[in-house]
């Protein structure tokens, strides 16, 4: 009918907006839907989006992304401003106002820190640099922790001037920590915040993210310099204002993450619970039970592809390894240590086997799990190779459900974080 409106076309820019195509007598008009009178502050508000989040948001990303970041500014800005008066108080130990101090100590000072930090630096990269995957939550924190203590030093340095050069060459080391471990973790959350391969683009738009806090922090440390100058009392409150801001927003970001990905912790927290009741956690509920702080000098009792050496020490322990074993690994027990030694056939699920039937016979040696329900096979045996011939069988029976239940949980067993050891064994199977 002439004079009447109809709709040819709809179009959507992700869940940001949505556009109709609409025909009046011959002339077509694209009309922006569902926002009315609002659309200059929609608009505003979507260049704010498009300038600092992902495209596509928050299609794009984890469901986590968005508590993460807010902490994660939170934590920033606090972190800025700590930094302020921690670098205050190193140009004021450096000589800096000081009519007697020369340029060439200045210089000197300062290369001494920023060489023991490239030392550094590269040393915690060869000691810890393949946990930072696995564990990126505890050293995202470890990390922030450090960051804090190389602030604080760096501000009481002024106050020992003997040992100025030694503390600001020390807070440069755990500046260097700071720099691996914040930036490797960073990179392993947004391998877990990326959902269209588009780590690139969260990467980039979290420096314009953090760009723009540490902008509004230097206009803050604008307005705080004049006050805490020759004020060491105030200085001293402030920091550590600062920092206990830091550090809880830097807990609640680590403890808002999700992952669906297995690492040592959160499978053994899984099993575990599914040992105990048959109920499989799901991702949300398994990293709320996750620990976030790092435990230095715990002693680890299950360790993933070691050497075949620290698996058996004589060639009759090889042939008890594999009694009842059709899996591509070996498992063995040391002074209530679990090892597992990975086939060169062995697939991502049959590493999730291995670290189940580990974790579950250092339940059994630890006595985590009651005696009774699903482990009690396990648990009527004191010799240790006739504990891994019984887990082999059990694990034959519990697995396969349990893999299921995991799948349907919505856990990723497509690939894991387990932490192995890059030991492969071949060896000779028993003849059927």
């Amino acid at each position: 009918m002439e004079g009447s409106e109809s709709v040819i076309a709809t179009e959507r820019y992700g869940s940001q907006e949505g556009w109709g195509y609409r025909v009046k007598n011959g002339i077509m008009k694209r009309q922006r839907e569902g926002h009315g009178s609002r659309a200059t502050g929609n608009s505003l508000h979507c260049v704010f989006k498009s300038v600092f989040l992902p495209q596509g948001y928050p299609e794009s990303v984890s469901e986590d992304y968005l508590p993460y970041q807010l902490w994660d500014t939170v934590q920033a800005f606090s972190s800025s401003l700590s930094g302020t008066l921690a670098t205050q108080a190193s140009l004021r130990g450096v000589g800096v106002g000081n009519q007697e101090a020369t340029v060439a100590a200045a210089t000197v000072t300062w290369l001494l820190r920023d060489g023991t930090g490239m030392l550094g630096r590269i040393l915690f990269a060869w000691l810890k640099g393949s946990k930072l995957d696995s564990e990126a939550k505890k050293w995202r924190l470890v990390a922030d922790v450090l960051n804090d203590i190389a602030m604080f030093m760096e501000i009481m340095a002024p106050h020992f001037p003997p040992f100025f050069t030694l503390i600001v060459c020390i807070a440069g080391i755990f500046k260097s920590v700071v720099g691996v471990a914040g930036g490797a973790t960073r990179a392993a959350l947004t391998v877990h915040q990326a959902r269209r391969n588009n780590m690139a683009d969260i990467s980039a738009k979290d420096g314009s993210q953090e760009t723009l806090v540490n902008l509004a922090g230097l206009l803050v440390s604008l307005v705080l310099i004049p006050l805490v100058t020759d004020n060491p009392v105030l200085t001293f409150m402030l920091f550590f204002l600062f920092t206990a801001l830091h550090l809880t927003a830097n807990y609640k970001a680590v403890r808002s993450v999700v992952m669906e990905t297995f690492n040592k912790a959160r499978l053994s927290i899984v099993l575990h619970q599914y040992l105990l009741d048959g109920h499989v956690l799901s991702p949300a509920e398994a990293n709320r039970r996750e620990p976030v702080f790092l435990e230095f000098g715990k002693r680890t009792s299950v360790r993933l592809g070691v050497s075949l050496q620290e698996l058996i020490k004589r060639p009759q322990e090889l042939q008890l390894a594999e009694k009842d074993n059709t899996k591509p690994y070996l498992i063995g027990v040391r002074n209530g240590t679990v090892y597992v030694c990975l086939g060169l056939s062995a697939t991502v699920h049959d590493e999730l086997e291995a670290a189940c039937q580990a974790f579950g016979i250092s339940f059994v040696l630890h006595h985590i799990l009651p005696p009774e329900g699903t482990l009690k096979r396990l648990s009527n045996t004191d010799d240790p190779w006739e504990l891994v011939s019984e887990s082999y069988k059990l694990m034959d029976q519990i697995f396969p459900t349990f893999l299921k239940g995991v799948e349907e949980a919505k856990w990723k067993t497509d690939w894991a974080l387990l932490d192995w050891d890059e030991w492969r064994v071949e060896w000779r199977k028993k003849s059927s």
